[in-house]
C-alpha cells in the first residue's frame, strides 16, 4: 500500500518533470508519516488533548498554500537544483541572499560570471565528496546524492502531559515550527524566540502558511549580542519545559545556551539539525532530502520528491519525540538529524525509474495491487486560522510574566 499512500499524500503530485507524469517517490516516508501521526494521536490522547492530523498530507501541505508544482531537477520552491558531478549527482541550494556569492566562490567562477553555469561546469569535473568538503567550508547547503549507510533516529519514550507545558521555540522555517505547532495543538504554551538580526525567514514566505504554524503562539525578540539579551534568553530557557532549536551547537554556545545543562536540570531539549549535531554543515529541506537519497528517477536522471520533504517529516518526528519523556522523569536530549529521518525511510533498491502515474479523466492515477489510485493534489487543513503575532509583539508581556528583567 506504500504507492497508494504516496498518491494520496499530495507529494506524488509534486514529484516529476514539468508537464510530465507524476512519479512515485522511493521509500516509505508517506507511510512513516501516517505511523507518526498515529503515535502522536495515541500519546496525546493518553495524557490530555489528542492531536489528530493526516501525517501523509502534512508532507505536501505548504504547496497547497504556495501553489508550487513539480519542476523536475529544480525544487518545487525553485531554490535547489540537482546537477551531475564527476561521479554521480548532487543537490545544491541557493536560498539565502548571500548564497549566489558563496556558489560563485565554491565553483571558482570568473568575475561577473553567473554562479549556476560556473557551478555546473565545476561539478562535472569534481566528485561529490569534494563538493561536500567545499560546501562545509563555505557554509553552502549542498552535497552528493548518497543515502547514509546507518541512519539513526531515536525511539519515543513514555507519553508526557503537554497541557500547559511551556515550549520555547528557537527554530525557524518549517521543521521546528511544525513540531512546536503540533505541541501547541496538544495544549502546550508556545513562545517563539527570534533575534533582531535573524528573524524567521518564513515570515517572508507565504503568510497564510506561516499563520497556520504560528497561530496562538507568542513572539519574543531578544538580542544575544547584548549581556541583558543573553541573560533573558538563559532565564527563558530555564523556565521552559521543552526547548526546540535548529542551530548548530557552536551557535547556541555563543548565545550562552547549553543543551547538556538544560537536560541535567530536567528539561526536554529537541535539537533539529540538517546532518547531525557533530556535522558542521548547513542544509535545507530540499537539499537534505536529496542528499539522503530521496529522489525519484526517470530516463533523464533524478528529480526532487515533493516540497522540502525533509522538513515536515522531521517536524512530525520531533513532535512525537517531544511528546514523550523518560518514564522515571528527568531531562532528555532528542537529537533529530533531518538526513537520518529521511534516510531511515529508504530501502536499498538501486537508483532507477520507478512507478509512473498515467493520465485519467481529470488528472492522474497510479496503478496499485488493489487497483488505480488517483494522484491527489496538495491540500490545506480545514478551519479558520487566526493570524500569528508580529515579530516581538509579546516580548515585554512574556518577560514580565516570568519575572525576567527587560533587556
Amino acid at each position: 500500500m506504500t504507492v497508494a499512500v504516496w498518491a494520496r499524500s499530495g507529494v506524488m503530485a509534486l514529484t516529476g518533470r514539468p508537464g510530465g507524469p507524476p512519479l512515485v517517490p522511493p521509500g516509505s516516508a508517506a507511510a512513516r508519516a501516517a505511523e507518526l501521526a498515529g503515535l502522536l494521536a495515541e500519546s496525546t490522547a493518553r495524557t490530555g488533548r489528542p492531536v489528530r492530523v493526516d501525517g501523509p498530507r502534512l508532507l505536501a501541505e505548504r504547496a497547497a498554500y504556495t501553489g508550487h508544482s513539480r519542476q523536475g531537477a529544480v525544487s518545487a520552491g525553485g531554490s535547489c537544483r540537482l546537477l551531475p558531478t564527476a561521479d554521480g549527482w548532487a543537490a545544491v541550494s541557493c536560498a539565502r541572499p548571500g548564497d549566489p556569492d558563496l556558489l560563485a566562490a565554491l565553483a571558482f567562477a570568473e568575475p561577473g560570471e553567473e554562479p549556476w553555469p560556473a557551478l555546473a561546469r565545476w561539478l562535472a569535473a569534481h566528485p561529490g565528496a569534494e563538493l561536500a568538503e567545499r560546501a562545509a567550508l563555505l557554509g553552502v547547503a549542498a552535497g552528493p546524492v548518497r543515502r547514509p549507510s546507518a541512519p539513526q533516529v531515536p525511539s519515543p519514550a513514555a507519553p508526557r502531559p503537554l497541557e500547559g507545558a511551556l515550549v520555547v521555540d528557537f527554530s525557524a522555517l518549517w521543521a521546528g515550527p511544525l513540531c512546536a505547532h503540533l505541541l501547541g495543538l496538544a495544549g502546550a504554551r508556545v513562545v517563539k524566540v527570534e533575534t533582531p538580526s535573524r528573524p524567521d525567514g518564513a515570515r517572508r514566505g507565504n503568510r497564510a502558511f506561516y499563520d497556520l504554524l504560528h497561530s496562538g503562539h507568542r513572539s519574543v525578540v531578544l538580542d544575544p549580542d547584548t549581556p541583558s539579551g543573553r541573560r533573558a534568553l538563559a532565564e527563558l530557557t530555564v523556565a521552559a519545559d521543552i526547548v526546540i532549536e535548529a542551530s548548530r551547537p557552536r551557535a547556541l554556545a555563543r548565545w550562552g545556551l547549553d543543551a547538556a545543562a538544560a537536560v541535567e536540570a530536567g528539561k526536554t531539549w529537541v535539537s533539529i539539525t540538517s546532518h547531525g549535531r557533530t556535522a558542521d554543515r548547513v542544509g535545507f529541506g530540499d537539499d537534505v532530502a536529496a542528499c539522503a537519497g530521496a529522489v525519484a528517477w526517470d530516463e533523464r536522471g533524478p528529480v526532487f520528491c515533493g516540497d522540502a520533504l525533509a522538513d515536515p517529516l522531521t517536524g512530525l518526528t520531533a513532535a512525537v519525540l517531544a511528546a514523550t519523556a523518560p518514564a522515571g522523569g528527568g531531562g532528555v536530549l532528542w537529537e533529530v538529524s533531518m538526513t537520518d529521518v529521511v534516510a531511515a525511510t529508504l530501502d536499498a533498491r538501486p537508483s532507477g525509474p520507478g512507478p509512473v502515474a498515467r493520465p485519467v479523466p481529470g488528472g492522474w492515477a497510479v496503478d496499485t495491487e488493489r487497483g488505480p489510485v488517483p494522484v491527489a493534489a496538495p491540500a490545506r487543513r480545514g478551519g479558520p486560522v487566526p493570524p500569528a503575532p508580529e515579530s516581538g509583539a509579546d516580548t515585554e508581556a512574556v518577560l514580565r510574566e516570568r519575572g525576567i528583567p527587560l533587556p
